[in-house]
């Protein structure tokens, strides 16, 4: 069995030192899979996520990325390793399409050096690969929320696009925060597409979502939260079950299959 590429070992996490959001969590995430992150709103999705990131400092346990602590790796290294496609993100400033992918080769940069050639190949690459190339050009207040969720997408697959001293992808995690917020049902199917085909490519990816349809889709793995309570992560099988779903929801859920796929009921 391969070696995980990120590993939480007994965190325990809040905002106030009475109450844990987060309490002894446990998990391997192994290269080349998919893993939902599943709950209501409160149970701490979004915090995992920050807590990956090295945002926020766990008040107990210890995270491990590619085997080493968080927090003995550099801050850029970590920036060449994950990238973050968040729910949204104000942008102030008309930036084009094209410079705001840029932004995610900063990584990769010395201080103060500006993009080269190669790096703006990158960005129209990943540009191109989630399917707004067309857009280069846009100013980014001119989009709308699903080109822009797209295009955050673009941006965290340039800032992960390898290096020299990088291999492709096989050492990569990507963090998508509720992707499909903001998509209609065209786009929806597409970034499903592209997580999938990433998957394919080695890229580990780690996304909170509130839609089972999209779970059900895309994930190999499940971690079910509820708040203070230890989550239980395991195979789409294994937890993604109708008893789990109605304990943590608090509703009468039900899986069926339809035409060969399971869908998600609750009265």
């Amino acid at each position: 069995m391969t070696d995980p590429i990120l590993s939480f070992r007994n965190i325990s996490f809040g905002y106030r030192t009475s109450h844990p959001i987060l309490k002894d969590v446990n998990f391997d995430l192994r290269p080349g899979r998919i893993t939902a992150i599943l709950g209501p709103n409160g149970a701490g999705k979004t915090t995992l996520l920050s807590l990956t990131l090295g945002w926020l400092s766990a008040w107990a346990g210890e995270i491990y990325l590619m085997g080493k602590p968080l927090h003995a790796i550099p801050p850029r290294e970590r920036g060449c390793r994950m990238a973050l496609v968040p729910q949204a993100e104000h942008t102030p400033f008309e930036y084009t399409v094209l410079e705001y992918v840029l932004m995610g080769r900063a990584p990769h940069l010395p201080p103060l050096a500006m993009p080269s050639a190669a790096d703006v190949k990158i960005a129209q690459t990943a540009l191109e690969q989630v399917g707004i190339a067309a857009l280069i050009h846009r100013p980014v207040p001119h989009l709308s929320g699903g080109e822009r969720q797209l295009m955050l997408l673009a941006r965290a697959l340039a800032q992960l696009s390898p290096s020299s001293h990088l291999p492709l992808f096989t050492s990569h995690l990507l963090l998508l925060d509720e992707p499909t917020a903001h998509l209609d049902l065209h786009n929806k199917f597409r970034l499903i597409q592209i997580v999938r085909q990433l998957r394919d490519a080695g890229v580990t990816l780690l996304m909170t979502n509130h839609e089972p349809d999209v779970v059900l889709a895309v994930a190999d793995d499940v971690l079910l939260m509820e708040g203070g309570v230890s989550p239980q992560f395991g195979t789409l099988d294994e937890v993604f079950t109708a008893a789990a779903l109605s304990r943590i929801y608090k509703l009468s859920i039900r899986l069926v299959q339809v035409d060969g796929h399971k869908q998600v009921l609750w009265t």
